[in-house]
């Protein structure tokens, strides 16, 4: 199938706000506490982040169901518009609890669109065509990300409310969805397979894939300003730098695919990853961070793409959208548990050293792995 020009450029687009959950309001987090006298502004400045996680979490299988019903297309239109309205509600609201609210409709809309953009590169490409988009849509929500996290980190210097603007973008691209944006129906394709056993494998993969890499906005802001004394603009400077190697990393993933297993790219992926969290915890000087940024994001772009490769790899068009509800289910529910799963290590050594002892967990149960697993290596 010969998809146009511009309907991938929107479907380029509409994944650029499927990662927009906080990017564009990360380095406002550390800020908060200032802001809201409240009891326990630390954990809910925190919820900031996980809670639209927690949303889609939740309810992306739900609306996998309710999309595969009604429509990609109509869904997109709500997405869109809701995406634009809850996102840009802190720039009007003034508690932290009205705040947080907006936050949880904003995770429905992000779990809507990020279901619709996943089963759509697997209805519109197929096989190496589908690696080579997968990787270029990476790239492209990465090398996007990049302006986000500057603008809201030059934003945020400026007032705690302005970051939250950047979800306008929503609304903009309801001409381009509206324009260009087509569904393929069931009959115009003959593809029949089951949803394989070892799918649920990689839904497990996808929640531990989030566990780990959501360490990075949970954690490094407060790092970056608290320990360091970085200003927003510095922090942003140093997340963009992570999401240019998080674009190289994907890019990355479609030439090695032609040789390499899903698993192997995977693995490969955490190993960068692992190693970058060590030394992380080994930096003294600020500046240093842009040299362990771009490990983190080359290593969470082989990840992210290999997981998304491999479960569009094992479904049909039948059960892509609500398979892909999962997968999206199980991403997010990675990212609301994180800060759970790792405020223990964080209270017990501290930030910095966390990050430190993080990466040898890591590293050690991922060379367990490798030798008392059966690794297929290569395809």
């Amino acid at each position: 199938m010969q998809i146009a020009f511009f309907t991938k450029l929107t479907l380029l687009l509409l994944a650029l706000t499927t990662m927009m959950s906080n990017v564009a309001v990360v380095t406002v987090i550390p800020h908060l506490k200032d802001i809201f006298q409240v009891d326990n502004i630390e954990f809910y400045s925190r919820l900031m982040i996980t809670l639209p996680s927690l949303m889609i979490a939740f309810l992306a299988p739900f609306l996998g169901h309710l999309i595969d019903k009604i429509g990609k297309k109509i869904s997109i239109y709500f997405g869109l518009l809701l995406f634009s309205v809850a996102g840009t509600a802190g720039f009007y609201l003034d508690t932290i609890q009205s705040i947080l609210f907006s936050r949880a409709l904003l995770g429905i809309a992000i779990a809507i669109l990020m279901i619709i953009s996943t089963s759509l590169v697997g209805d519109y490409f197929k096989d190496q065509e589908r690696h080579k988009f997968m990787g270029l849509q990476m790239a492209f929500t990465s090398v996007g990300g990049i302006f986000f996290v500057v603008g809201g980190g030059v934003l945020s210097d400026i007032s705690w409310h302005y970051p939250f603007l950047i979800y306008i973008v929503g609304i903009l691209l309801l001409p381009f969805a509206s324009k260009y944006i087509f569904e393929i129906s069931h009959e115009h394709t003959n593809e029949d397979i089951q949803i394989e056993e070892k799918i649920y494998f990689i839904y497990i993969l996808a929640f531990v894939t989030m566990s780990i890499f959501y360490v990075l906005p949970t954690q490094m802001p407060f790092l970056f300003m608290n320990h360091f004394g970085a200003s927003g603009t510095l922090a942003g400077a140093i997340i963009s730098s992570a999401f240019i190697f998080n674009a190289i990393g994907a890019l990355t993933f479609a030439k090695l695919k032609k040789t390499y297993h899903f698993k192997t790219i995977y693995l490969l992926g955490l190993l960068i990853v692992s190693l970058g969290f060590i030394f992380i915890g080994l930096i003294e000087n600020i500046y240093l961070f842009f040299l362990t940024a771009p490990m983190m994001g080359f290593g969470g772009g082989l990840m992210m793409t290999s997981v998304t490769g491999w479960m569009l790899s094992l479904v049909s068009h039948k059960k892509r959208v609500k398979a892909s509800g999962y997968l999206t289910s199980s991403l997010f529910m990675g990212q609301f548990f994180s800060p759970i799963l790792t405020m223990p290590l964080v209270s017990i050594f501290g930030v910095q050293q966390f990050f430190e002892v993080f990466g040898f967990i890591i590293f050690f149960i991922l060379i367990i792995v490798i030798f008392q697993s059966k690794i297929k290596l290569y395809k």
